[in-house]
């Protein structure tokens, strides 16, 4: 069975904490550079900065938060993303968007987690069928009592697809 991954990672030590800023959904679209190296990796240029627009994208702008199929398929996703401690969140959400930019916006796999005595770390995988010309994003919120989002940044994150290409049907 052919596999195509693309493999992101940001990290603070990468420049500095990733500011947290709401789209109208009330989460934030995770970031990451265009850049290899480390846990990195994107042959099929699924994370190219030349997808979705006229001009080529930089991070840490919005597209920079994009994976963009390069097959049809059955995809894996996975993401990590590490909280910067703050005692104010009481409830971390997470959640995988198919074209997460645009018209057509369909949220899965929402999940949310209250906080724990340590650090806030958190992992995600979800599987769905993905195609090539819709973009994935992962997004993630942290909110206080009464549903107010909270500005807390983030230290880590990765975000993973991997695509199977090739199924069998009946």
């Amino acid at each position: 069975m052919s596999l195509v991954i693309c493999s992101l990672l940001w990290d603070a030590a990468q420049g500095g904490r990733q500011s947290v800023s709401y789209d109208d959904d009330g989460y934030h679209l995770v970031r990451f550079p265009y850049t290899s190296g480390q846990e990195s990796y994107d042959p099929w240029k699924m994370h190219d900065p030349a997808h979705g627009g006229g001009e080529p994208s930089a991070f840490p702008d919005a597209r920079s938060g994009l994976i963009w199929p390069s097959h049809d398929g059955w995809g894996i996703l996975s993401a990590l993303v590490f909280w910067e401690p703050d005692s104010r969140p009481n409830e971390y959400r997470a959640r995988f968007v198919r074209n997460p930019l645009g018209s057509g916006y369909d949220s899965t796999a929402t999940t949310d987690s209250a906080p724990t005595g340590g650090g806030q770390y958190r992992s995600y995988v979800w599987q769905m069928f993905v195609h090539k010309g819709t973009p994935l994003g992962f997004k993630v919120s942290a909110r206080d009592t009464g549903d107010v989002k909270v500005k807390t940044p983030l230290m880590h994150a990765q975000f993973k697809l991997a695509i199977h290409t090739d199924w069998q049907t009946p």
